[in-house]
């Protein structure tokens, strides 16, 4: 076929491969687009995740255990391993290694002089040298130790200006620095002058946050224990206390720089990690929590993934629907012309040589543009072999299009028309695969992979067998209507009705249907995944705040519930890890140590109610009890079991097993078995609670808090953290000694910065673009595919309304006949496709992984009344779009003209 000639049939039907030229830029465009946009987002997130985590989970630490040295200079030596043990790593984790240290430092000795405070108590000094320690401060007072060794023998050191500050101590300063056997008495001693004080350029850097901190002052782990400070020295320094008989310890930390890392590359990174401990030095221990991060992210990610496959698939289905739809009705508008071609002895080649000349000037142009346009949004994009995919599909839908019209007899609608049995042959073949397919789906799970083809094929089999059952179901109730409508006044109920149930169009319909269960299951899943978030931050904190600490004052309580912006206040009781006995006594159960969390239950569901926060508080810790009788207790199902063995903690209360809280022995039973509860991590598996008992007054040991629950979302953190350390210096404070200082201060922790977590960071981008992409084009996807049925009855339509309108029918009758028409058209299609949007993410959520968006929260999608109002203002849009559409297209025809133009529907 002539170039010239296509051409020139490319102009007179330009509105046509217009159309066409649309939809395959925009599904090129979708094909290079998504993965381009989904490996920016997921590289961002990748980098925030890690980024944000504690130094513990980026570092990779090696160290040796303190040892004692025969001879010197084992500084400078060991400082040659910082690049050699990096080298010896996998080149997955070499290649994220962004900052590395060395330190090598001393165990820690008695520190005495006469210019030390007094109010500390003991004081242990740390020596300690290395790499990038002088870089990263700057000295406020003195110099740094050169020499390390004075001429007088003394070790010269570098303090941190508030560990000098609050040592009482200035450069010039001379200490004697003694190590202690295990009974205190001194092994070795050195003299120490202090001859430097620095203050750090960023306390934040990862320089120092090797522990014990050089920064400040660590508290003592208990009574009779002492201070730590850790001062710098130079290498000579160490090694001079080394050449004494001072133990010495080695360490080489790297830290993962977020920066360098790629999610491609994510699976071969947690691989390189887990293969460390092979190549680490045989004395050396190896410490990193590196992976778990990394574990946790890689998890996430791949349900991630995964969604954004389900969805990309609906809108691809619904885009290759829309371009059949968009094929078959520009060859019915040139039906004529193929026939024509026939009569003149044209053969089938012919007709699609012809077709596909046409195509070809325009298809895979629009499908290059698309490309190109992707390849202006960052990220890396798929393969461009799968845009050469959708291009020559694209070209071939119009020849064969024409091909399937030119066949069919021409002016005779009745004949060359599909059989009934072929097409009930091919919907019960539809369904069977798709009821085949979600049972595969839920019986076998997912495939190790990128990608499940089931998991992405089941959705679009499902969508289309639902609406070729309604489909099916469509006609009757309309039937039934347009008998209860012939008796009735008027003709425009009648007529409509009559029409409605026989102008029903499969591709059309389906297509509708595909592209809102699209949107509709992204909006069901986010608003499952929201409600997740919510009930985890819910879980970690049931109020507003929460108040965690050592232990604090009685009265702190109260005055907490006094602070402005607070409701209500409930106080808590933690024990990490206690071991429960047989009787007051204190005889050993056989029963591992547990996790004990004592609430007041009725002030407890008061907090929970006034925070509008969903935690149900159980029947039996309401009311408490009086630490006599047994006290009804919550326990894990692992902790009932091992209860049952022993015997103990029946729930008559018969034989109770016993707990130490705070040295007060008290008896439970087990009242009822639970998976979990609020505070209490999901991960455990072993705990029990307890209703907070009514001690006596006068009781030797009264229950102390150790922290507090609060209802009050505005109430001031900074005044409820003041209030809280008060409140824990005060019972720390014994006699007039004070000891609040040794504690861990009291941290504040708000749900709403829980929710946020959760919800804003790792591939939480990534979701949110998913779910607008699928509910935006979905959405828009489904008016497009409404005006295609509207369209495809456009002439029958107009006939009619051109015979009813010379028979006296008014305009106001015919907009009335185009509604009741129209309606249950767009009404079954919409609602069909939210119906099965709404019930996928119940077939698909146990296969999704969706709990790695809830921090382990099991996903519940609901249809919830903002979901059915936006379905029902789509379907309201969509009427409204439809008539508009039919009210232009027969403007367009003139309505008038239509009877002299032919009978051809």
């Amino acid at each position: 076929m002539r170039l010239p000639g296509a051409a020139g049939r490319v102009r007179a039907f330009g509105g046509q491969f217009l159309l066409l030229a649309v939809l395959t830029a925009v599904t090129a465009l979708l094909i290079t687009g998504v993965p381009r946009v989904a490996d920016r987002l997921t590289g961002q997130g990748l980098t925030e995740y890690v980024a944000g985590q504690p130094p513990a989970r980026r570092d990779v630490t090696y160290a040796t255990a303190p040892t004692t040295f025969t001879t010197g200079g084992q500084v400078a030596t060991q400082a040659t391993q910082l690049a050699a043990i990096e080298d010896r790593m996998p080149d997955a984790v070499r290649d994220v290694i962004g900052q590395r240290w060395y330190v090598a430092q001393a165990v820690p000795g008695r520190l005495r002089g006469p210019t030390l405070s007094t109010d500390k108590g003991l004081i242990d000094l740390v020596l300690r040298g290395g790499t990038g320690l002088r870089e990263a401060a700057t000295l406020t007072g003195g110099r740094w130790p050169e020499r390390g060794v004075t001429e007088a023998g003394a070790i010269e050191v570098a303090l941190a200006e508030a560990v000098a500050t609050g040592l009482g101590v200035r450069p010039g300063d001379r200490f004697r620095l003694s190590l202690l056997d295990p009974s205190g008495a001194p092994l070795e001693s050195r003299p120490i002058e202090l001859v430097g004080v620095w203050r750090p350029n960023d306390p934040d850097d990862g320089v120092w946050d090797a522990l014990p901190s050089m920064l400040r002052l660590t508290p003592p782990e208990g009574d009779g224990d002492p201070f730590v400070a850790v001062a710098y020295t130079a290498d000579a320094g160490v090694d001079a206390a080394a050449a004494v008989g001072w133990p010495v310890s080695f360490g080489w930390r790297y830290r993962i720089a977020p920066d360098r890392l790629a999610a491609g590359r994510l699976d071969a990174l947690i691989a390189g990690i887990d293969g460390l401990e092979r190549t680490r030095p045989a004395s050396v221990t190896l410490t990193q929590g590196v992976d778990v991060p990394l574990r946790r992210f890689a998890a996430s990610l791949a349900a991630a993934r995964t969604l954004l496959a389900v969805i990309a698939a609906g809108l691809l289905a619904t885009l290759a629907g829309l371009a059949l739809l968009a094929a078959r009705l520009a060859a019915r508008r040139r039906r004529a012309e193929f026939h024509l071609i026939r009569a003149r002895g044209g053969s089938t080649g012919a007709v699609l040589r012809r077709g596909l000349a046409e195509s070809a000037l325009v298809l895979p142009a629009a499908a290059g543009i698309g490309w190109l346009l992707a390849g202006l949004l960052p990220g890396t994009g798929a393969s461009a072999w799968w845009v050469l995919v959708a291009a020559v599909l694209a070209t071939l839908l119009p020849p064969l299009a024409a091909l399937a019209v030119g066949r069919r007899v021409a002016g005779r609608a009745d004949l060359g028309g599909r059989s009934p049995a072929l097409r009930l042959t091919v919907e019960v073949a539809v369904l069977g695969v798709a009821v085949l397919g979600a049972f595969l789906l839920r019986r076998r799970g997912l495939t190790p992979g990128s990608v499940d083809p089931l998991l992405v094929s089941v959705p679009v089999l499902l969508a289309v067998a639902a609406a070729l059952l309604a489909l099916r179901a469509y006609p009757w109730p309309l039937r039934l209507l347009s008998r209860v409508t012939a008796r009735a006044r008027g003709s425009v109920a009648f007529l409509g009705t009559a029409r409605a149930g026989r102008a029903a169009s499969t591709g059309p319909l389906v297509v509708v249907v595909l592209a809102v269960a699209t949107a509709a299951f992204c909006g069901v899943v986010a608003t499952g995944i929201e409600a997740g978030r919510d009930t985890a931050a819910a879980r970690a904190v049931p109020g507003d705040l929460l108040v965690d600490g050592e232990r604090f004052a009685p009265d702190t309580a109260g005055e907490l519930a006094a602070l402005p912006g607070v409701r209500a206040v409930a106080p808590l009781l933690a024990v990490r890890a206690q071991r429960p006995y047989v009787d007051r006594a204190g005889r050993p159960a056989p029963i591992r140590e547990l996790r004990v969390l004592m609430v007041d239950g009725d002030r407890f569901a008061e907090v929970a109610r006034r925070a509008g926060v969903p935690v149900r508080v159980p029947g039996p810790l309401l009311g408490g009890g009086d630490g006599s009788a047994p006290l009804p207790a919550l326990v894990s199902p692992t902790v009932a079991a091992e209860l049952a063995d022993a015997g103990l903690a029946d729930a008559e209360g018969r034989r109770p097993a016993w707990l130490d809280v705070q040295g007060n022995r008290l008896p439970l039973r087990v009242a009822a078995t639970v998976d979990g509860f609020a505070l209490v991590d999901r991960e455990a598996t072993r705990f029990v609670v307890l209703p907070w008992p009514r001690l006596p007054a006068d009781a030797a040991h009264p229950l102390a808090p150790t922290g507090f629950v609060l209802a009050g979302p505005g109430a001031d953190r900074a005044e409820v953290n003041r209030v809280a350390a008060e409140g824990q210096r005060r019972y720390l404070r014994i006699g007039t000694v004070e000891n609040g200082d040794r504690a861990r201060p009291p941290q504040v922790t708000s749900r709403a910065d829980v929710r946020a977590e959760l919800g804003g960071s790792g591939v939480n981008g990534l979701l949110v673009f998913g779910f607008v992409l699928g509910a935006g084009g979905g959405a828009v996807l489904g008016l497009l595919g409404l005006a295609f049925a509207v369209l495809a009855g456009a002439r029958s339509r107009g006939q009619v309304l051109s015979r009813l309108r010379t028979m006296g029918l008014s305009r106001r009758q015919w907009r009335g006949l185009l509604l009741v028409e129209l309606t249950p058209l767009v009404l079954v299609s919409v609602l069909t496709g939210a119906v099965v949007g709404a019930l996928l993410p119940l077939l698909l959520t146990p296969v999704l992984g969706l709990p790695a968006f809830t921090g382990g929260v099991t996903v519940r999608p609901a249809f919830e009344p903002g979901l059915v109002a936006g379905v029902s203002a789509l379907a309201l849009l969509a009427l409204g779009f439809a008539i508009t559409v039919e009210a232009v297209n027969n403007r367009r025809m003139r309505l008038g003209e239509v009877l002299r133009l032919g009978e051809e529907s």
